[in-house]
């Protein structure tokens, strides 16, 4: 058997409607569809190359050797490709990121995305987008999302060949930014996998759960009429409600700081001032202000002037995961 070296980049996303909760962690089946947009100047490039020689996978994320949970997630997550071909063969992967992991940046969703398609390449296996989203979606569910190019939705499907990503405008198609604020460049306490399963340990979860369908609607109409304050509406009560079930589970994650409400606060009374802004806040610290291009500039002036706001990201619709 013939394998060869790839590698592939992919981008990080931000929900609009968020992903929270499994039916099946297992295979990371969402309770709830969710749409995104992806984010093109943060970025993941991941090397993959299968070698008889290696004793065992070796992963090395920003030139440090992984061990532990690290090294056991990637290593399952090969394993599944691995197993398409029937093949065992170690695999060295070497990953590279431009921005901060582990701080609600989506950084699992550009690792998972650039990995299955490098993955898959170099094992000389050829996979349409549909199937790389499923693939992907194994290993860190937002990983779907990041498949696909510009704004896109992940179904939640009724089972696991139903359950993918797909585009639904291109990046070019409202030009929008995400001035992310950064409070927090630490990892979160509770990782985003543990808190899908904490989900469930809240009574908020399955009334939020029921109204998807309809927010995902609302959202879905805004981005094809291209109406920010019918968006702005529907992504903080989305934000909004993903916190409240993360406070209310057993036990309570608290992901907001100070500085993480001040920002909202203020995103609020500048887009009654006719700035067109509103927040996002992914299982994190970290402050997505999502705007119309042409206000980026004063809205990251004002996030920049707000105490606890260590720096500011500039990002915009951006593609998909693809070989370089």
């Amino acid at each position: 058997m013939t394998f060869s070296t790839a590698t592939a980049i992919a981008h990080p996303n931000i929900a609009l409607i968020k992903y929270w909760g499994n039916r099946d962690d297992e295979i990371r089946l969402p309770q709830n569809g969710s749409i995104s947009f992806n984010l093109e100047e943060l970025t993941t490039r991941t090397m993959v190359t299968f070698d008889s020689s290696l004793p065992r996978d070796i992963f090395d994320l920003n030139s440090t050797r992984q061990s532990g949970a690290p090294l056991e997630r990637v290593s399952r997550h090969l394993n599944l490709i691995r197993g398409i071909r029937g093949f065992s063969t170690p695999a060295h992967i070497m990953s590279e990121t431009n921005f901060s992991a582990g701080t609600g940046l989506a950084s699992s969703a550009a690792a998972f995305a650039a990995l299955t398609l490098a993955a898959v390449r170099a094992a000389g296996i050829e996979m349409p987008e549909k199937d790389l989203s499923r693939l992907a979606r194994r290993g860190s569910g937002s990983a779907a999302r990041s498949i696909p190019a510009g704004f896109v939705e992940w179904y939640r499907g009724t089972n696991d060949n139903e359950s993918f990503a797909a585009s639904i405008a291109p990046p070019e198609h409202w030009h929008l930014a995400d001035c992310i604020a950064i409070v927090d460049e630490k990892p979160k306490v509770t990782g985003s996998s543990e808190g899908h399963q904490l989900a469930r340990t809240s009574p908020i979860q399955s009334a939020r759960v029921i109204d998807t369908e309809r927010r995902l609607e609302l959202c879905r109409l805004a981005i094809e009429e291209r109406d920010f304050d019918a968006l702005a509406a529907i992504v903080e009560l989305d934000s909004n409600l993903l916190h409240a079930v993360t406070m209310t589970s057993n036990p309570a994650v608290f992901y907001w700081q100070p500085a993480t409400l001040d920002i909202m606060r203020a995103v609020t009374t500048w887009r009654k001032t006719g700035i067109p802004c509103c927040f996002s806040v992914d299982a994190g610290p970290n402050v997505h202000v999502i705007c119309e291009s042409s206000a980026s500039e004063v809205v990251t002036a004002k996030l920049n002037a707000i105490p606890g706001v260590h720096t500011v990201l500039k990002c915009h619709p951006g593609g998909g995961v693809q070989l370089i």
